[in-house]
């Protein structure tokens, strides 16, 4: 059964929609936080809310509000498990 295309959407579209949804940000040394978009500028400083730190799949640690300078950043998912 074939499945209907995806709509093409800009990385700047996306982002917009995601700011105040879950999401997944993965860093360049591998480790994941999950929480809320908050908010992020052109350099992708990334502002989380309800952060959990995952590391190789393992909860490590939680924080209310978090910063992620934009440079660590290797991509930012939308969080499907929430």
């Amino acid at each position: 059964m074939q499945q209907p295309p995806q709509q093409e959407r800009s990385p700047t579209e996306f982002l917009s929609n995601v700011i105040g949804r879950p999401v997944v940000v993965k860093l360049n040394s591998g480790v994941d936080y999950r929480g809320i978009l908050s908010c992020l500028d052109g350099y992708m400083n990334i502002a989380l809310e309800q952060t959990e730190e995952w590391v190789n799949g393992q909860l490590k640690n939680k924080y209310g509000d978090a910063f992620i300078r934009g440079n660590n950043v290797l991509y930012i998912s939308a969080d499907k498990t929430n």
